[in-house]
């Protein structure tokens, strides 16, 4: 498959977030590689935006470094270029106390939302600094729990701070190959994920109360945004949330 518009890969493609930014990509023009773990909900991103641009379905497992490098040397073989990455694949562990959190629980957290994106990035990086014309946009899917947590999150939490320093770290360090990293931290979109966010959630204060959404597609446009903006322009920090999620103040 070859092309001459340019190059997106989005992990987690086939749900959610991943699913709205990569169609997004698609209606601005990019051809998107769909990656994640079920070829079936690849598949039915691909038609969804089949009407608005190209895309290809690369099955991938972010928890396996093998299959991490088996997808970018797809995407070398297929398109020899890459041009923006959306790191958007992540997981959460059990809303259990803080004690009771088990070690694979937390491990295989901080692989999906941590070892994955670092790795990805590793890949985008040697890709990206060879390449003509060269350089390119790595975007990294973020939370609100970068901010501020909550209760029963702290793998979760844990990773998604540590995304923050991944995206200052790989921003300093890709300056020098016209590579620029960004964040997007959101608040409450309206996914599979959610979903249990319309019965309610625990608060703070020991509380179940339902949050606020709203719709991804409002996220799928601002990666998209992020990745229109020429070279020498970042978005370095973004949040997209619910307007009226408790989030800001005191809820």
């Amino acid at each position: 498959m070859t092309t001459s518009s340019k190059i997106a890969l989005v992990t987690g493609a086939g749900t959610g977030v991943g699913r709205a930014a990569s169609l997004a990509l698609m209606k601005a023009g990019y051809t998107v590689v769909l990656a994640g773990r079920r070829r079936d909900k690849l598949e039915e991103t691909q038609k969804l935006g089949a009407t608005h641009g190209k895309s290809l379905p690369v099955p991938a497992d972010m928890a396996d470094p093998a299959s991490i490098a088996a997808l970018f040397a797809k995407i070398t073989d297929s398109f020899g270029r890459l041009d923006v990455l959306f790191n958007n694949a992540g997981m959460g562990a059990p809303p259990v106390p803080f004690e009771d959190l088990s070690i694979e629980q937390w491990k295989a957290v901080v692989d999906t939302n941590l070892t994955a994106p670092f790795l990805c990035t590793q890949h985008a990086f040697r890709i990206m600094k060879d390449q003509t014309p060269r350089g390119g946009r790595i975007i990294n899917n973020g939370s609100i729990s970068a901010h501020a947590p909550r209760p029963f999150s702290a793998a979760y939490t844990s990773t998604k701070h540590a995304i923050t320093g991944l995206t200052k770290s790989s921003n300093l360090d890709g300056r020098a190959y016209d590579i620029a990293v960004g964040q997007i931290d959101i608040g409450n979109a309206a996914t599979p994920m959610t979903d249990r966010m319309v019965e309610g959630v625990l608060q703070p204060d020991g509380r179940k109360m339902p949050e606020p959404r709203m719709d991804a597609d409002a996220v799928g446009n601002a990666v998209a945004y992020m990745a229109s903006l020429p070279l020498d322009a970042n978005v370095l920090f973004m949040t997209v949330m619910a307007t009226k999620m408790p989030f800001v103040g005191r809820g």
